[in-house]
């Protein structure tokens, strides 16, 4: 350990010696010491024994900048919470760090950054607590005839779909069938109302051999 002010002054020559002796030792030791350097300069290192924390001074020589933790007991450089990843241009792309396991857990957090398993696990399982029975029931019955995300059993007539395809709304009707009391084999579907927003066809639905307007039904899933 040990640190200079990196001023050579006018000497004997024995002193000069240790003068310079001293401020090599300064620079190979990246000044470490428990406090700061008395004399600091743009862009020097400081190894900060009593935090065990590397420092560079930043550039207006006003303050130190923390860049990472030296764990003296295993021998290894650890990088600091919350690091910024930047590109060249110093504009942030990722975060190595840790964010609140509130937003972990609620999907909200908008930061990039690393993850353990054991992270992903929690949010995993916080979700699966959430998800129960009771929770499932009370947020169905909550979404009403139509909303996204629900089923209906639409009709049209004159319609060639297939599973998957998209449709607006528009085009529908919601719809019901039931066997016609002559022809005991023939069922009619019937609709009425128009549904809103954009539905995926989970089934097909074609027009009828004869060509004429009788209603076709399949299943939808309303997708927005």
């Amino acid at each position: 350990m040990a640190q200079h002010d990196y001023n050579i002054a006018n000497q004997t020559a024995a002193n000069l010696r240790a003068d310079l002796n001293n401020a090599l030792s300064a620079i190979v030791s990246n000044n470490s010491g428990a406090i700061e350097p008395a004399d600091t300069f743009a862009n020097m290192f400081w190894y900060d024994t009593s935090a065990n924390i590397l420092k560079i001074r930043n550039e207006a020589d006003s303050a130190w900048i923390n860049l990472g933790y030296v764990d003296q007991s295993t021998n290894a450089f650890r990088i600091l919470d919350d690091t910024l990843v930047t590109n060249t241009s110093g504009a942030q792309t990722g975060l190595l760090g840790d964010q609140s396991t509130g937003s972990w857990q609620a999907g909200t957090g908008t930061t990039e950054s690393l993850v353990s398993p054991a992270k992903i696990k929690a949010a995993i399982d916080a979700l699966g607590t959430q998800v129960t029975g009771a929770n499932v029931t009370t947020a169905i019955a909550s979404v009403g005839t139509g909303g996204v995300g629900t089923y209906a059993l639409l009709g049209a007539s004159g319609l060639t779909i297939n599973p998957g395809d998209t449709y607006a709304g528009s085009s529908f009707g919601y719809a019901g069938t039931g066997a016609d009391d002559g022809e005991s084999n023939d069922f009619l579907a019937r609709i009425s109302g128009t549904p809103i927003g954009t539905w995926r066809c989970m089934g097909y639905m074609f027009p009828s051999a004869g060509g004429g307007t009788r209603i076709v039904t399949s299943l939808f899933l309303r997708i927005s």
